[in-house]
């Protein structure tokens, strides 16, 4: 049995991803005070009386032609209809509106059990003008300020106890992974060619994508996956608003939570200078990579064509040189089936532990083809190495010396560590230690 499922919906600006956050116990959403900011969905899990629960944010449901509303709407739609449990949020200070009324309407098909939340009622004054919620037909309201934390525990109260007895515990063999790369190169119109369902909100408008968004889906073999979609990075001379700088803190910390990385490259603009930052921010987090040239249908292509650009991405990205590519289209599909294969291979590779033994035959015969270093007379001398950790694969290398461990000598010896093992997509870790 999965985790129980709250979404939170209403009208814009009546304080959804505050309560998000209060709720989550830190700041995901995006908080400002302009009607629209949340466009997507945001996932997050959360505890309350001992209960994990997947928490989900959306966008305001608002009945116009604004730009973005209408996919919005169907956004808030599709959440509510992956949820148990509805958290639907009024203003307290502006009182009832028409469109908490439109809301409720949508509320009413759901059958879903639905919580009412009156925000913004730090005034104890005002707490009498929530009855006139009991008009939108839902129930008892439930006077909160999510600001402050007033109310909420009740709230979760009748949120919990609207949950299925019993949770599952998650899968141990789950594989988070998370597109990253800069606006506008396809990364929200992979993940709905990937899932075959609108998913993303997905529009030629870069920075479309603001927040960083979960999906979990499992594969024809019973693989289980968390995807994570990011908001474009954007140098940092580019980020004027709050928002963008919230959304380039918020796609590093999806970094931090995958653990493989698809760089996606536009193949229509080729590679930036910023594409090699971006990849190394993942690669310095030690995640495993896969480089993702998106776009492929749009290139006139000869039988040269995909020779150069692996040529090229491995020039630029010389760091990378264990990196798998694939060449897609979100649009046709082509090679879309090639990604998750490359995935668990990575996946395969991160967690593959190596023998001291045979780890140490390796070292030897390195020793034998390229004897250590020497510095004022004095020898490097390796003793021995052992595997002390996965994701990524680390290494500990015991020596006389470690200051007489040059830096090429080291990447010496990892590179014939990966000739002898297969660690393609994840970088490897060497730490070097004197033994006592």
């Amino acid at each position: 049995m999965a985790l129980p499922t709250v979404a939170i919906v209403g009208r814009p600006n009546v304080g959804k991803s505050t309560i998000f956050n209060r709720i989550a116990g830190e700041r995901i959403s995006i908080v400002e005070d302009t009607p629209g900011i949340t466009r997507d969905r945001i996932y997050a899990t959360a505890n309350w009386l001992t209960r994990d629960f997947a928490l989900i944010d959306t966008g305001g449901i608002e009945m116009n032609d604004l730009p973005f509303m209408a996919q919005i709407r169907a956004q808030a739609e599709i959440a509510m209809n992956e949820a148990d449990v509805i958290i639907f949020v009024v203003d307290g200070e502006t009182g009832m509106t028409d469109a908490d009324h439109d809301v409720a309407q949508l509320l009413y098909r759901t059958d879903k059990p639905v919580i009412l939340a009156v925000n913004k009622t730090d005034n104890p004054e005002r707490r009498m003008d929530i009855y006139d919620f009991y008009s939108l037909g839902l129930g008892e309201p439930y006077p909160i300020s999510a600001v402050h934390g007033i109310g909420t525990g009740d709230l979760l109260d009748a949120v919990v106890s609207h949950f299925p007895s019993e949770t599952e515990a998650e899968n141990p063999d789950l594989i988070r992974f998370s597109l990253i790369g800069r606006p506008n190169v396809g990364k929200s119109s992979l993940i709905n060619a990937m899932l075959g369902e609108e998913r993303v909100i997905a529009s030629p408008i870069a920075g479309t994508t603001r927040d960083a968004i979960d999906t979990r889906f499992t594969d024809g073999e019973g693989q289980e996956f968390l995807m994570i979609d990011t908001a474009g990075l954007r140098k940092s001379g580019k980020v004027y608003e709050s928002t963008e700088k919230y959304s380039v803190l918020r796609a590093m910390r999806a970094i931090d939570r995958s653990d493989i990385v698809c760089l996606v490259i536009n193949a229509e603009e080729g590679i930036r200078d910023y594409d090699k930052r971006i990849a190394g921010f993942a690669q310095d987090a030690g995640k495993g990579i896969l480089i993702v040239v998106n776009k492929w249908d749009t290139l006139e292509k000869d039988d040269k064509t995909m020779k150069k650009w692996e040529d090229d991405v491995r020039h630029e990205f010389q760091f990378l040189d264990y990196a798998p590519i694939v060449y897609v289209s979100a649009v046709t599909k082509q090679r879309l089936n090639q990604l998750l294969g490359k995935i668990k291979e990575i996946h395969e590779a991160q967690n593959m532990r190596i023998g001291s033994s045979v780890l140490n035959e390796v070292l030897m015969d390195a020793v034998a083809v390229n004897p250590t270093p020497t510095d004022k007379g004095k020898r490097l001398r390796i003793y021995y190495g052992t595997q002390v950790a996965v994701k990524p694969p680390t290494f500990v290398i015991f020596v006389n010396e470690v200051e007489l461990m040059h830096f090429s000598y080291e990447r010496f010896l990892e590179n014939q560590i990966r000739k002898a093992f297969v660690f393609e997509g994840t970088p490897i870790r060497i730490l070097v230690r004197r033994r006592k």
